[in-house]
């Protein structure tokens, strides 16, 4: 199985990362202009970030409530989760079960060698064997991809920068840096209004690179499965269940979204430029033009 890329999705990545290093560079130019040291703050983001991604599937497995399951618990789903992974010539993951009436599910994991798929039973009810198969792929697509290392990598200055803003908006409260109020209150002011902005240019940067992936884990179900109208037929079923699942129900997931094949909002629609996930219309789009273009 040849593993195709989009060279237009590859090339709006890469632009997205280059906006971000600019973004990056600009930021520690003034950074060391002010005079801030620098070291603390890179050591606490970055033992902030490892954390975050060497336990990442621990993590999100007790913010879902997942449980792993054996092979002969769900012997099924177990064996195409084992066909895809030989597919995409990956390790086999650990195959994880969320007990929720919300159709979905998500990987995670810092490597291969630590993936995690999970899916909630309200998935397994909803789909038939192809749909399930085709959002495995989606979700194998991810870890093939190391789309957690890459978030993780793509963040670690945002989060620096959130750091700062905090940080200089305490030190603005209480005199600033050293020395006169006055002067030391405005470099307080400035320093939080740049890295505020800093952090909110890379908080869209970060978010429109995670919609970029979605569309790169969507084709790689396509050419994994070589059946990606079952990926669409997946999409809608999945987007129309959400619409009758009880609010409540989703709002106990809600902080997960970001791992989800499809977000679970619980009130009205985030704005898309907010949105880890691409519209579900814009999704299926590019499935049908694949679908067209590979004959599948």
């Amino acid at each position: 199985m040849r593993w195709k890329r989009d060279a237009g999705l590859t090339l709006r990545m890469f632009m997205t990362m280059f906006l971000l290093a600019l973004v990056y560079l600009f930021f520690l130019t003034i950074l060391y202009a002010y005079g801030v040291g620098l070291t603390g703050l890179l050591l606490f983001a970055g033992i902030f970030l490892f954390i975050q991604y060497y336990f990442s599937d621990k993590l999100v497995l007790m913010g879902t409530r997942a449980r792993i399951v054996s092979e002969n618990d769900f012997p099924e789903l177990y064996g195409i989760v084992r066909k895809l992974a030989m597919e995409a010539n990956l390790p086999m993951p650990r195959v994880a079960i969320v007990d929720t009436p919300i159709p979905n599910a998500f990987a995670t994991g810092r490597n291969p060698k630590n993936a995690v798929v999970a899916v909630t039973t309200g998935l397994l009810r909803t789909l038939n064997r192809e749909e399930i198969e085709a959002v495995i792929g989606h979700e194998l697509s991810h870890i093939k991809n190391r789309d957690v290392a890459v978030i993780t990598i793509a963040s670690f200055l945002s989060t620096v920068a959130f750091f700062i803003m905090r940080w200089a908006m305490f030190m603005g409260m209480f005199g600033g840096f050293g020395g006169g109020r006055r002067e030391n209150g405005l470099s307080s002011i400035a320093l939080f209004t740049i890295s505020a902005l800093v952090w909110l240019i890379s908080f869209l940067l970060i978010r429109a690179l995670s919609r970029y992936r979605e569309f790169a884990a969507d084709m790689g179900s396509a050419f994994l499965t070589k059946n990606p109208r079952a990926l669409i037929s997946a999409l809608v079923k999945i987007s129309g269940k959400m619409e009758y699942v009880n609010p409540d129900a989703k709002k106990e997931i809600e902080g997960m979204n970001a791992f989800f094949i499809i977000p679970a909002v619980s009130g009205k629609s985030l704005l898309s430029l907010f949105s880890t996930h691409p519209p579900i219309e814009k999704r299926i789009e590019r499935l049908e033009r694949l679908a067209t273009e590979i004959g599948y």
